[in-house]
């Protein structure tokens, strides 16, 4: 008994080991496979941070290249850098509202979308993805693509209890932004991530955090964050082998560990997900998410590329278009610089002997300089350059036109100006739509991966929300409205965008049709007034709801009325009515929840609410009569 026993304790361990060093040549093989890609990256990411005399070598290592000559100029005009700025900045207005579309046309199915919805808006201010969506947008402009990683984070949320073994939470929703150097997929010609078998996530952690998170303890080392390698021999932008480094990408004490997903098959219909670190097997099962199309496990990644290549995994950037470009606009400016030093210093001719070369090299014709030469000799006379030819000047212009065809940013986007002054009105919306359509291409892919992001957001919450959970939704006028949800409130996850933000649509612009509505009378109400509703919204929209909620009584009336819908459902406190309360508004706004499909799915679960709710209107009732009784004796 005692030696079967041994014998599967070692069968277990040779099958361990083998998944280890299974996993870990696969990564390795996937290294090699998308280095080229790799350098890429690193080559865009020195031009767009002025480091522009580097290329890649036949090995794919980004290398420095020296002077031909000592006095050459190699001033970098980096235009890139305020290409790629303008670029991020008009792709990050991106804030599109969006709904869940319901799963059929009933009341509760429609309501249950509400809900959904309501989720969304919570996850993202709680998370602030725009921030995520800021920071995805500047890998993928740089290097072409960019990923979110969305996943179940256990240690996340409100805490449930504690004891000696730790703190159990309640879990919540988590949002990375993976840089494209973590990724590896099992083919660089699929398409999608949907498209690949498996996909490898390599990430450094340091040794004290994967003890942490699971338990073990691996001897750290030095690791490049971008080559994943423990000695690194790449290249430029920190790379210890290039004497071009700009910062330093090397950290210590580090630990990689290698995340292996692996699609549904007939052996795993599940999927399989095996984590690695070091020589150690930290997990090995199936694919902990139901976040796929008809409820099927998937990958937990969501690819934004800037523009797509076709039969190909990874995205382009802008910037690989525009090195070229770069580097000859780099030339000639330098080249014109050094025939102005030809101009402006002169080139010197003497008979050989008949002066004091050593001298005359080393301190020049300084204003004032005595010039000694031997009797006899021909005079020192300065060489005849003449003046810079328009060449230069054509040559310059063409390269900055290059510069806007291809980066599809205009002057009127850099600068906000234009060349001519003579425009008309017309001309000057069919400039900006023209630019608009050049940035739709990568707006389109950011609009989808929100969208994506929001419905792999509600599957989560579908498969992990175990019990009632209260959550906050911030307005834009900084307005707080509570509500509650469960998992089966969350019956659909289809996302579909309410409004289409358009890339050229200004502040001023939307300004500017507000007052037209105001103008033309589309806001006012029969009697001719404007509610204060839509006076509180028109506020809003022009910049000053946080400024006008602090005053406007009627909405924070409303609000109180809200939470005390929420506090009688979340608590079992009776209700309190304050002699400051607008009794008649909150009447309507109790009324108006109690006619609503919530308060219904509420009542079935606890039916004292229905009588409470009640007695709180009758008492508001019964202060407004005297109110009303105390204005007729007066």
């Amino acid at each position: 008994m005692k030696v079967g026993s041994e014998l599967k304790s070692y069968e277990q361990k040779k099958y361990r080991e083998n998944l280890v060093n299974e996993v870990k040549n696969d990564f390795k093989t996937r290294q090699m496979e998308r280095k080229g890609f790799e350098a890429a990256w690193q080559l865009n990411m020195n031009f767009l941070m002025g480091n522009q005399y580097c290329a890649v070598s036949r090995f794919n290592d980004v290398e420095d290249y020296s002077k031909q000559y000592f006095w050459q100029e190699r001033e970098v005009y980096n235009h890139i850098a305020p290409i790629i700025d303008t670029r991020i900045s008009r792709l990050t207005k991106l804030k599109p509202s969006m709904s869940v579309v319901p799963s059929t046309n009933s009341e509760e199915d429609i309501s249950t979308a509400k809900i959904s919805k309501n989720i969304i808006n919570a996850v993202y201010h709680k998370l602030n993805i725009s921030d995520k969506i800021t920071a995805a947008t500047y890998w993928s402009e740089i290097c072409g693509t960019s990923f979110y990683k969305v996943y179940w984070d256990s240690n996340k949320g409100k805490m449930l209890s504690s004891g000696p073994d730790g703190c159990v939470f309640e879990g919540d929703v988590s949002v990375d932004v993976v840089s494209p150097f973590e990724i590896f997929p099992d083919s660089n010609n699929a398409s999608e991530v949907e498209d690949c078998m498996s996909i490898i996530h390599a990430k450094c952690y340091h040794k004290d955090m994967v003890k942490q998170i699971w338990g073990v303890d691996i001897a750290g080392e030095d690791i490049d964050v971008f080559s994943l390698d423990n000695i690194s021999n790449l290249g430029g932008l920190g790379y210890s082998a290039s004497s071009s480094s700009v910062i330093s990408t090397l950290k210590h004490d580090q630990v990689l560990v290698i995340e292996k997903y692996v699609a549904p098959t007939s052996k795993y219909p599940n999927g399989r997900l095996i984590i690695v670190a070091g020589n150690e097997l930290l997990f090995d099962g199936e694919l902990p998410y139901i976040n796929g199309e008809d409820k099927r496990r998937t990958f937990p990644f969501i690819k934004q590329v800037s523009l797509k290549q076709p039969n190909c995994f990874w995205g382009n950037s802008v910037i690989e278009r525009i090195i070229p470009v770069q580097r000859s606009y780099n030339a000639v400016k330098n080249r014109k610089h050094e025939y102005l030093n030809r101009l402006s210093m002169g080139i010197l001719t003497v008979e050989d002997g008949s002066v004091d070369c050593d001298n005359l090299a080393e301190e020049g014709l300084s204003p004032g300089k005595v010039l000694i030469y031997r009797q006899g000799s021909k005079a020192p006379s300065l060489m005849e350059n003449g003046s810079i030819p328009n060449d230069f000047k054509d040559e310059e212009e063409k390269l900055l036109n290059e510069f806007n065809q291809i980066s599809g940013i205009s002057d009127l986007m850099v600068n906000n100006t234009i060349n001519s002054a003579n425009i008309s009105g017309v001309a000057l919306e069919l400039l900006i739509e023209q630019d608009t359509n050049r940035l739709s291409i990568s707006s389109e892919q950011i609009k989808n991966c929100i969208k994506n992001l929001a419905s792999m957001i509600l599957k989560l919450y579908k498969q992990f929300v175990s019990s009632t959970r209260v959550c906050k939704v911030v307005s834009r006028d900084g307005g707080i409205e509570m509500f509650y949800y469960n998992k089966s409130d969350i019956a659909s996850d289809d996302v579909v965008f309410d409004t289409e933000s358009e890339l050229g649509e200004t502040k001023a612009q939307k300004r500017s049709l507000i007052f037209e509505l105001l103008n033309a009378g589309l806001l006012y109400d029969e009697n001719g007034k404007l509610s204060t509703r839509i006076k509180f919204k028109v506020l809003e929209q022009l910049g000053f709801g946080m400024w006008d909620s602090q005053y406007d009584l009627e909405e924070l009336q409303m609000k109180r009325a809200g939470k005390e819908d929420l506090s009688l459902i979340t608590t079992d406190e009776n209700l309190e009515v304050l002699d400051i309360d607008d009794h008649a508004l909150h009447i309507d706004e109790h009324t108006s929840f109690m006619l609503g499909d919530e308060f219904n799915r509420v009542v079935k679960n606890k039916p004292e609410i229905k009588e409470k709710l009640l007695n709180h209107i009758k008492l508001h009732k019964e202060f407004l009569k005297q109110e009303g009784e105390h204005y007729e004796h007066k």
